[in-house]
């Protein structure tokens, strides 16, 4: 039997549904910052909890039906073949591809349903649920899941009808029961009969480097345009000390205020402060990144954090669980520190560039 799961998938959904408790195991937030894992991480945080909440609302737990389908082959004596790509490369892929305005709109979709739904929508979904497997209603969804989300649809959905079918044609040769989601049904059924235009399995799972793109470009020019600023204004003999000073005061205020508003210990925004303005003037480095680790130490993040933000009940829960107070801290402390350095434009750049340009 050939079911729509990754390995890492069906062992959390088996040990799930065994009652077992994630471990105690500490996150390693130094090495997924190295990583560049942080962003996914965020995502998957935020569709399983995603998943879970329409899960309930329809009374169906994500995923019992692969593990019944599994259950079932067990029953039989039949194999089990997982046939879906690594959900880590999925969402590697998915956020690589897109856009930064479809990512927005990507996160604000997710965000907004999941936890500001309108009451009236759940209960009208909740009615017409038996629709929704209905092949009408489903090219209607996929088809706007398509025009809203095209990168995102390609890589979450397109993609992985190429690789399941992939899976498929390699077990050709065996009388196999396939077990996925109606919404990849009639994409694996198109890729199956047409195996030429099913993309090589390497480049289903290559996740690229961009080497140029436009933010990295503005995130490499905006250190380098304030070390020549002050430089050229040093060595036309014009007075930097102020504006040295101001940079730095607001860059250390910005982090700072922006750690403590996400609800960071004082220990994790002054040293967000701390770094601030060394790390505008590195491009690889962020001021959030020092202050989660140290809130990381602080609470004692690990992996039972990470299993609990997806059975959050409420917005409330789901803000205080540790795991999403850590990358709050984050993403707070950045915002705080670019706001700084964005203030100190008109009353240090701007005069600096002034007093340049008139010799």
């Amino acid at each position: 039997m050939a079911i729509e799961l990754d390995i890492d998938r069906y062992i959390k959904l088996v040990n799930q549904a065994n009652g077992q408790q994630p471990t105690e195991e500490k996150i390693n937030f130094k090495e997924l910052l190295k990583s560049n894992n942080l962003t996914v991480m965020i995502v998957s945080s935020i569709l399983s909890y995603s998943q879970r909440k329409m899960g309930e609302e329809v009374g169906v737990k994500p995923g019992s039906e692969m593990l019944e389908a599994a259950k079932i082959a067990q029953e039989t004596n039949a194999d089990i073949a997982l046939i879906d790509r690594n959900i880590q490369i999925t969402l590697k892929r998915t956020i690589k591809s897109m856009g930064l305005k479809e990512k927005l709109m990507f996160a604000y979709g997710i965000i907004k349903e999941t936890l500001f739904g309108d009451d009236e929508e759940k209960e009208e979904l909740l009615e017409n649920v038996d629709e929704l497997t209905n092949e009408d209603t489903l090219e209607e969804v996929m088809g706007y899941f398509k025009e809203a989300s095209p990168k995102g649809y390609n890589a979450l959905v397109h993609e992985r009808d190429e690789y399941m079918a992939h899976n498929l044609l390699t077990l050709k040769d065996k009388n196999v029961v396939a077990v996925v989601g109606a919404g990849h049904k009639e994409g694996i059924e198109s890729c199956i009969k047409n195996p030429e235009t099913i993309l090589p399995i390497s480049e289903l799972t290559e996740i690229k480097e961009s080497r140029f793109s436009i933010g990295k470009i503005i995130l490499y020019s905006i250190p380098l345009l304030i070390i020549l600023l002050f430089l050229v204004a040093f060595l036309q003999g014009i007075n930097i000390e102020g504006g040295v000073i101001n940079f730095v005061l607001y860059a250390v205020c910005g982090a700072f205020i922006g750690s403590l508003i996400a609800r960071s210990k004082v220990q994790s925004a002054i040293v967000g402060a701390v770094v601030a303005p060394l790390t505008v003037l590195h491009p690889l480095l962020a001021a959030g990144w020092f202050s989660g680790l140290i809130e990381a130490k602080l609470r004692h993040v690990g992996m039972k954090d990470l299993d609990d933000l997806s059975h959050c009940d409420s917005i409330k829960e789901f803000l205080n669980n540790n795991l999403m107070r850590v990358l709050l801290v984050v993403v707070g402390t950045n915002i705080g520190c670019s706001i700084g350095v964005f203030l100190t434009i008109p009353n240090t750049f701007l005069p600096l560039i002034s007093k340049i340009w008139g010799g």
